[in-house]
């Protein structure tokens, strides 16, 4: 049978990401936080969050390969276990929160286009709602092998994990095959690393919001990178400088570590 995974000439990354306007707001009490000034936060309702969760539409019985439910999650763009601080002109679309602990700081300068959550019940529920999608996410059975760095591969929708760790150098490309319900998850032991300037290209109908990153300790995104998909990470999530991501960065047990990025939550 013809392997999922074949090695593909890098392509480059279209446009940047589009930002929404708004303003930034900091959090404490367990009280979702409105930003201030211009714009107004977002309260999406659940059947909103469905909406802009695509995953949850692959869960039809005509979709082979089910995405992994999100629950509350499908409304944050950033998510933390212990504390989540920003540098810089950081942009989130999308909530932002953390829980247990309950510090966010830096922003502003960074802006939150979306509520913020530091602690209290709404980033609890965000928080036991990861954990539910990251155990999902990990028990799912007969992965296909994939070497240690993924850099300059192309990879079709599947369940995908690497000996240990994972690398991206360069560019990955991810073929949906024309099926915008296509869906690909990566069961990483242990940490996710991506390089300076590297990139995740979605070509043929892939969408971020049915990628999915499962990392078994701490992921860190390279200086200058593009980035697609959902990180679940057991303990922490570092951006550095410049790195953006479309999808969602999600950390059970420790920080998220913003430095000017721009983080928005995927299309439905």
């Amino acid at each position: 049978m013809r392997s999922p995974v074949s090695v593909g000439r890098a392509l480059s990354i279209g446009a940047a990401l589009t930002l929404l306007a708004g303003c930034s707001g900091s959090g404490g009490s367990g009280s979702p936080l409105s930003p201030s000034g211009v714009g107004a936060a977002l309260h999406p309702s659940s059947s909103q969050a469905a909406l802009r969760s695509c995953a949850a539409n692959t869960n039809a019985a005509n979709v082979p390969f089910p995405g992994v439910p999100l629950g509350t999650d499908a409304t944050f763009a950033v998510l933390g276990g212990s504390t989540v601080t920003n540098a810089g002109p950081t942009v989130l679309t999308g909530n932002l929160g953390v829980y247990p602990g309950t510090s966010i700081t830096g922003f502003g300068p960074g802006v939150v286009n979306g509520t913020i959550y530091a602690g209290g019940p709404v980033a609890a529920q965000a928080q036991h709602d990861l954990g539910t999608a990251y155990g999902n996410a990990l028990r799912r059975k007969n992965p296909h092998a994939l070497p240690d760095d993924i850099g300059g591969m192309t990879i079709t929708p599947g369940l995908y994990k690497p000996t240990a760790t994972l690398g991206i150098s360069g560019n990955v490309t991810l073929d949906g095959k024309n099926n915008p319900n296509a869906v690909f998850i990566f069961q990483i032991g242990t940490t996710l690393i991506t390089g300076v300037n590297s990139s995740v290209t979605l070509i043929n109908k892939a969408r971020a919001c049915n990628v999915f990153w499962a990392v078994g300790s701490s992921a860190t995104l390279g200086t200058g990178s593009t980035f697609s998909g959902v990180i679940f990470a057991f303990t922490s999530v570092t951006l550095d400088t410049g790195a953006n991501v479309e999808g969602r960065v999600l950390a059970q047990n420790g920080a998220v570590t913003l430095l000017s990025n721009i983080v928005t939550e995927p299309s439905p």
